[in-house]
């Protein structure tokens, strides 16, 4: 039974080390604190600007669907009311966010990429010119020997005196 428990806690050791688990705790702690940037950044500042144009915070923005709305004498609320300031303000959080993570994450992470992928092609591109090169010139070399033996010898090369 120890020897399962130990295999157990070791799996699940190395189920945490790994990169993308790691990775993506990392992710959702900084998406944590970064939705929370936003959401101040739109509760503190576009939802009052917002609200000055109109006549009151974002979050007040409502229609009565069934008369009469607002609260009764007993507190409970009377009619229905559906509150589209609050829906406006958080799909103004959602686009805020979103833009933010495009432009200030991914379009840069893309460009990178891009830019490192061209580079590799770049060097896979040289490193085939020079394979090309390489093996052109072996095959003269060796077109060259071959012409030469065929027409009895020329520089040396087959029986020189140096023993090559």
């Amino acid at each position: 039974m120890s020897e399962k428990k130990e295999s157990v806690l070791a799996g699940f050791k190395a189920f945490l080390m790994r990169g993308n688990v790691v990775d993506l705790a990392v992710a959702v702690v900084i998406g944590a604190a970064f939705t929370n940037i936003v959401n101040s950044v739109v509760k503190g500042l576009i939802s009052p600007i917002i609200g000055a144009v109109g006549t009151k915070s974002l979050d007040g923005y409502k229609s009565c669907l069934k008369s009469p709305c607002g609260v009764g004498p007993d507190g409970q609320p009377t009619g229905v009311e559906i509150l589209w300031g609050s829906v406006l303000n958080a799909t103004l959080t959602f686009v805020i966010t979103a833009a933010v993570v495009y432009f200030l994450m991914v379009l840069p992470m893309a460009k990178y990429l891009a830019r490192q992928e061209a580079r590799r092609k770049a060097r896979e591109g040289v490193q085939e010119v020079v394979e090309i090169t390489e093996l052109e010139v072996l095959k003269e070399i060796r077109d060259e020997l071959v012409a030469q033996r065929a027409h009895g010898g020329g520089s040396g090369l087959s029986g020189s005196r140096d023993g090559f």
